[in-house]
């Protein structure tokens, strides 16, 4: 796939280039290989610099990096021996919502998530990431399979999210949506979400419910896109930066409202940089939450997550 970077991204990104080429050159040139450590000293001040600059609007760009790793990349990477589960059992196979059974560093567990492609021919197969009701039931059916044996649950999100088409409509949307997020609550083993690039509205949410949610420290979280937003707001699509800073959508955003419980730092760069290492950052958070959730025994893991949500926002009595 042809590299895709980011207009802000660029000067990093050019600096790094010239350093691969001169690599081979330092080889043979003292001189030059006397200059490489210092080039990389401020290659990586430049890429902290503007991690440490990156605007709301910036982030909403990152977290759709087209070379951004997915919900497949990660069972590959950071997990073992993932097998896929398909199908509803009322409908169809959504390819939007892929799930199935996974070893996590030694850990039986039920991995979950959305699935963008990454060329035209997978992004059709993948509906863009968006699911239908099928996909959530199919979720749900395997969330299901997981409490049957007792193993904990593993939601990756990444969509702009649900699919809003009439077919989707048709088959109860609203409904699917709503009966995973009622059904969520009640599941009696742990349950870890993760926002992994998009965290799009209630397409995001009917599989985000968890005992703890985290973010990567470059993904989103909205009930709405900037773009939609802007067009409500201000009756103009082109206003999705003034929007996305109104919306308040960033990893450090919603862990300082509550509604994300840490944030997990992404490589130097973002996610699409390092596949391994944002993976390996993944594992690590996943793995501490499950140990955290472990001594918690099932109605404990429920009331857990009720009390979780309960609490988010404030209420003022008259």
């Amino acid at each position: 796939m042809k590299r895709h970077v980011l207009p802000f991204e660029r000067p990093a990104v050019e600096l790094a280039d010239r350093l691969s080429e001169l690599a081979p050159i330092a080889a043979r040139d003292e001189d030059i290989a006397a200059v490489i450590p210092r080039l990389e000293e401020v290659q990586e001040k430049l890429e902290d610099r503007l991690n440490a600059d990156l605007g709301r609007w910036q982030r909403v760009q990152l977290s759709r990096h087209p070379q951004r790793p997915y919900t497949l990349d990660y069972a590959d990477l950071a997990f073992e021996g993932f097998l896929e589960l398909h199908g509803d059992r009322h409908f169809a196979d959504d390819a939007a919502i892929v799930g199935g059974l996974a070893r996590l560093r030694g850990r039986n567990v039920m991995l979950i998530g959305t699935q963008k492609g990454r060329n035209t021919h997978e992004n059709m197969r993948r509906n863009f990431g968006m699911p239908r009701p099928e996909g959530y039931r199919k979720a749900l059916r395997i969330m299901r399979v997981a409490e049957r044996f007792q193993l904990p649950i593993v939601c990756l999100i990444d969509t702009p999210g649900a699919y809003p088409g009439l077919d989707a409509e048709e088959r109860g949307q609203a409904e699917a949506i709503a009966y995973n997020l009622e059904a969520m609550m009640g599941l009696k083993v742990p349950v870890v979400c993760i926002v992994t690039g998009e965290g799009g509205s209630g397409g995001a949410l009917a599989i985000g419910v968890g005992n703890k949610v985290f973010m990567l420290s470059n993904s989103v979280y909205s009930v709405i896109s900037p773009e939609a937003a802007s067009a409500i707001l201000f009756r103009e699509q082109g206003r999705g930066q003034d929007a996305a800073e109104a919306l308040r959508l960033t990893a450090s955003d919603l862990k300082d409202l509550g509604v994300v419980d840490d944030i997990i730092e992404e490589p130097r760069g973002g996610a699409h940089r390092d596949h391994q290492q944002a993976a390996d950052a993944l594992g690590d958070r996943i793995v501490a939450a499950l140990d955290e959730l472990s001594d918690l025994k099932p109605d404990e893991l429920v009331d857990q997550r009720i009390r979780r949500f309960r609490a988010l926002g404030v209420t003022e009595s008259s």
